[in-house]
């Protein structure tokens, strides 16, 4: 219902958005969704619907104008910002909109005492801010709101078709039995860094997936003899990576995509290496401190790993369905539209995934069948979908999910309402729609709000400013720079969304980073993935603190132990920043020199290449082996501090993926090991824990 495919009805996408935030956020916490609103509520639902109207019907003529707003459009477009900075603070939170009001001051400010000279510019004036973001797509209309209400939307109605029809549940039990079979004091960790990220795949969201996994695992855990603490950052860091994980990733994704102008696969692409490097860390994390702890064997499950594949392995098809249709050529929405159709018909399976009954299952089918059959091709105007489902299949499909989900939700009423229990699978797709809407609620918030700031930027000139001074600062250094770049994405993301995080930082040090011959994909992905290590990083961490809820621990002590758990995992980015080399990690070889002497990159396309891009991810995770050992003090057991120091000068040789760097790395790291086992060998310490 937000979906914006024109211009026309951009606006109704963000003033429908705005509604359903302040229905399902009212003002007074304790309402819930369209219960007791306030009339303040009601005002600002009405306010946000008038804006959108007024916006959407005046659309042709801005096109053919300067923007200065009249005075009508100054006063409705002061409206929409006031009505944006409101709606993010129901959903996120007060610390992203305040940070839009002090951007909108410094942009307004026009005497040089108020701000440093080096920030200092001419200041603009009420109108110019107004027209600036409400009559452009340089504004709140800029590209992130365009992908959230686009393409985000109907990825988390994907991931909630996915979690409503078990597959989350069906994830997490599979991983649980993968290590279940043969008792061992690993097996609990590596069954929480598998579930994290099985399910991280579906969810694309690092607190929800902490949240799920922790309810299911700390019992296990607790069994173990594992600390409330160390099992909360346990659980934490494997969860966060849900946001890294494809095919579903963070709703950031999706404006990397668009900011480096590249379709969805690429970017699931660049994230693959980065991902499995991520969890290789954390599962190298929990090995080590299995060991030294001291844990207790437990079986993790009681089910086999057959049994569970051969009843639910359909999942796996649901899962892998995304990256096919992309890989097959399909546009990103139409490759997620076909795949939560696939979920979707494979829900019939079984009777605990269904999302329709079987009766309205089968007059779906009926439907769609109709349609293909009487050659109904299009859609109507009002829902905007004319440019996506232009083909007969698309439409009939469509038609006959839309039928079969009205008519299990009209059964499911009428069973309500005669006393009846309500069929299986009766409101299943009803609350994954709802689910994903509301999930998208949010996103969409965070995504007008950043586009105030990133209107302040535009005008301003404060990316440009920002990208001077780090660049002068750090003396063209590319690890400085890197080193100061992740340092402001920490800072950024103590208070503030993912999704914001990024955008602020795409805008404001992405270019100093492009200035110094960092690639472009590998800029936006440095920063996407510090905006996600914020989440687990002190001295504030929803991760953390949300399974710290769960497992009773200390909320800082648990932060303190995420970050343990993870902090191998911050220098990756710097592995595919550092050199040219380093950016076959996103799966770019360098490919030669353009005229203007810079680096050109393409996908590998040789069998040497290839082999390139695998030397690389290997060093990698032998340089993680380094930073592991160093950074948990623990191996086969306790590690001594020159063990450690070996280790850690290993990991940080290892970094830099160069061919002298790289033996250099690997003698350390084996003289480091080598010592560590023979000492272990000679005083008969603990074994691997198996």
């Amino acid at each position: 219902m937000f979906t914006v495919f024109g211009r026309s009805s951009f606006g109704y996408g963000l003033g429908w958005a705005l509604i359903l935030c302040f229905a399902a956020y009212p003002l007074l916490v304790s309402n819930r969704f369209l219960a007791r609103l306030q009339p303040a509520d009601w005002f600002f639902a009405v306010l946000a619907l008038y804006s959108a109207y007024y916006l959407s019907t005046n659309i042709d003529e801005y096109k053919t104008r300067a923007m200065r707003p009249s005075p009508e459009e100054l006063v409705m477009g002061l409206a929409l910002m006031l009505l944006v900075l409101e709606a993010t603070r129901r959903t996120v939170g007060w610390v992203l909109p305040a940070i839009a009001a002090a951007f909108l001051v410094y942009c307004y400010a026009r005497t040089g005492w108020l701000i440093p000279d080096v920030f200092e510019h001419r200041g603009f004036t009420l109108n110019r801010i107004v027209g600036q973001n409400f009559l452009t797509l340089e504004g709140i209309f800029t590209t992130p709101l365009d992908v959230a209400a686009t393409f985000i939307i109907l990825f988390t109605i994907y991931g909630a078709v996915l979690d409503r029809g078990g597959a989350g549940r069906f994830f997490i039990e599979w991983a649980f039995a993968l290590f279940g079979k043969n008792p061992s004091p690993s097996a609990p960790g590596r069954a929480v860094v598998a579930s994290g990220f099985l399910l991280g795949t579906v969810s694309g969201s690092g607190v929800a997936t902490t949240v799920t996994v922790s309810t299911l695992a700390w019992p296990m855990l607790k069994r173990s003899g594992y600390d409330p603490q160390v099992a909360g950052g346990m659980l934490s860091a494997a969860g966060i990576g849900a946001t890294l994980s494809p095919p579903t990733l963070g709703a950031a994704a999706f404006i990397i995509a668009e900011f480096l102008d590249v379709d969805y696969l690429q970017i699931l692409i660049y994230a693959t290496i980065p991902t499995v490097l991520y969890y290789v860390s954390c599962w190298l994390m929990t090995e080590a401190d299995s060991r030294r702890l001291g844990v207790v064997p437990v079986r993790t499950s009681d089910a086999s790993v057959w049994e569970l594949t051969k009843r639910g392995g359909y999942h796996f098809i649901s899962l892998a369905a995304i990256a096919v249709f992309l890989v097959m050529g399909f546009t990103s929405f139409m490759a997620v539209y076909w795949s939560i159709v696939v979920a979707f018909v494979l829900s019939m399976v079984r009777e605990d995934s269904r999302l329709v009954t079987r009766e309205a299952f089968a007059i779906g089918c009926l439907a769609a069948l109709g349609a293909w059959l009487f050659g109904i091709s299009g859609m109507p105007q009002s829902l905007g979908l004319q440019e996506l489902f232009n083909d007969r299949i698309s439409v009939a499909s469509f038609w006959g999910m839309a039928a079969a989900v009205a008519a299990s939700g009209l059964q499911s009423w009428r069973a309500t309402r005669a006393g009846r229990p309500v069929p299986p699978g009766g409101t299943g797709m009803i609350d994954a729609l709802l689910d994903g809407t509301r999930s998208t609620l949010g996103i969409v918030a965070v995504c007008a709000c950043a586009g105030i700031i990133v209107s302040v930027v535009n005008l301003t000139g404060l990316g440009l400013t920002i990208s001077g001074i780090i660049i002068s600062a750090g003396g063209s250094n590319v690890f400085l720079i890197l080193l100061m770049a992740a340092l402001a994405m920490w800072v950024l993301g103590l208070s503030v969304p993912v999704t914001a995080s990024y955008i602020i930082a795409a805008v404001m040090l992405v270019p100093a980073l492009v200035k110094v011959g960092v690639p472009p994909a590998a800029a936006h992905m440095f920063m996407f993935y510090y905006a996600v290590l914020a989440d687990v990083s002190p001295p504030t961490a929803l991760a953390p603190f949300a399974a710290s809820a769960i497992t009773g621990g200390e909320p800082f002590r648990t932060t303190m132990q995420a970050w343990k758990y993870t902090l191998p995992a911050f220098i990756v980015p710097f592995m595919f920043c550092l050199t040219p080399d380093g950016a076959q990690l996103l799966m770019l070889v360098p490919a030669g020199t353009n005229a203007a002497g810079a680096v050109v990159y393409a996908m590998p396309a040789t069998f040497g290449a290839w082999m390139s891009v695998l030397w690389v991810t290997l060093a990698a995770c032998v340089a993680l082996v380094g930073f592991c050992v160093a950074f948990a003090g623990y191996g086969l057991a306790r590690a001594t501090a020159a063990e450690r120091v070996l280790c850690l000068a290993a990991g940080c040789l290892l970094l830099v993926p160069n061919g002298y760097s790289q033996a250099a790395g690997l003698a350390a790291l084996a003289i480091g090991l080598g010592a560590h086992w023979r000492r272990v060998g000679r005083t008969g310490g603990p074994l691997p824990a198996g």
